[in-house]
């Protein structure tokens, strides 16, 4: 009962999280990779330590590539600029042979076009509003015989403002990643999205799911208890089932982050901010919801 008597002051916590992650993304905004631009990605690595980036991007200026140079590793470069044909690629490697250094390895190099670029982005927008758009119907078909006191549809929509609430999280902190420490948005991270998305509405149905029962027990039972006791009861039971399920996935996820390799370090970031949001927003937001929504169809009624 804790939760559900104290929910104004969560919502308050969440409502200044989301607040935060929303500013972030309208002040600062996405800083897409070239999986959504298009262009070219190089990873170099040097064998005897590297330069500095200041005496990349001044070998590199000359060639007017809008490059973007980050550390990878202990002695290796991710390079991203615009599209190159194969000839240009050996005049970076060209450039980037730095005298005093070792010529520079290539690990990795992709190139992809606007068109593919354009495609990429529509395709994960789209993704992202069909599975919203499913799981609202799920939730009301799955709840459609739960009528009292909060209808079936109002579920659906709780638990797409809790989803809502999940995915903003981390695209916040994504944000605010890309503007100090160069963080890029790529379809890895709309991937993680789509994760957290069904990890986190599995997270809210358990809990709706065991106020349905509780209420069927309940009306059975003729019992008086009042909704918001219900709620109450119901998180209580799911509470430890839902924290243990999410550590042993949160665990899994912090060792892919710290010794997993470096293309996955991100995704699992991703996971791990929104997983977590994902789980608090399940206890401390969605259900306490379910009992405001309740209060002010009754306050509704009285009026």
């Amino acid at each position: 009962m804790f939760i559900v008597k104290h929910r104004k002051f969560f919502y308050v916590f969440s409502g200044l999280v989301m607040a935060a992650s929303l500013l972030a993304v309208l002040v600062w905004g996405f800083r897409p990779s070239i999986d959504f631009t298009g262009g070219s990605l190089l990873e170099v690595d040097y064998a005897n330590g590297r330069p500095d980036i200041a005496a990349l991007n001044a070998a590199l200026t000359p060639l007017a590539l809008d490059q973007s140079v980050r550390p990878t590793g202990d002695a290796g470069y991710i390079i991203r600029m615009k599209a190159v044909t194969e000839d240009e690629r050996a005049a970076v490697v060209k450039a980037i042979s730095l005298p005093g250094f070792s010529v520079p390895e290539i690990k990795h190099f992709d190139s992809i076009g606007p068109l593919l670029g354009a495609e990429a982005l529509s395709k994960s927008i789209v993704s992202i509003v069909l599975v919203l758009l499913a799981i609202v119907i799920f939730v009301t078909f799955a709840f459609r015989k739960v009528s009292e006191p909060v209808a079936s549809w109002k579920y659906g929509l709780i638990t797409i403002f809790a989803l809502f609430h999940d995915v903003l999280v981390p695209t916040g902190v994504f944000v605010a990643l890309g503007h100090f420490a160069g963080y890029e948005v790529d379809t890895l991270f709309v991937t993680a999205l789509l994760v957290i998305l069904g990890f986190s509405v599995h997270d809210t149905i358990v809990v709706f799911d065991r106020v349905r029962e509780n209420l069927k027990v309940a009306r059975n039972d003729r019992s008086k208890k009042t909704f918001d006791t219900i709620v109450g009861e119901s998180i209580n039971q799911t509470f430890v089932r839902s924290i243990n399920t999410s550590l042993t996935t949160l665990f899994a996820l912090a060792v892919l982050y710290a010794i997993g390799p470096e293309i996955t370090q991100h995704f699992a970031l991703a996971l791990l901010v929104g997983i977590t949001a994902g789980t608090y927003s399940s206890i401390f937001l969605g259900s306490p919801l379910l009992v405001t929504v309740e209060k002010w169809q009754n306050k509704r009624r009285s009026v």
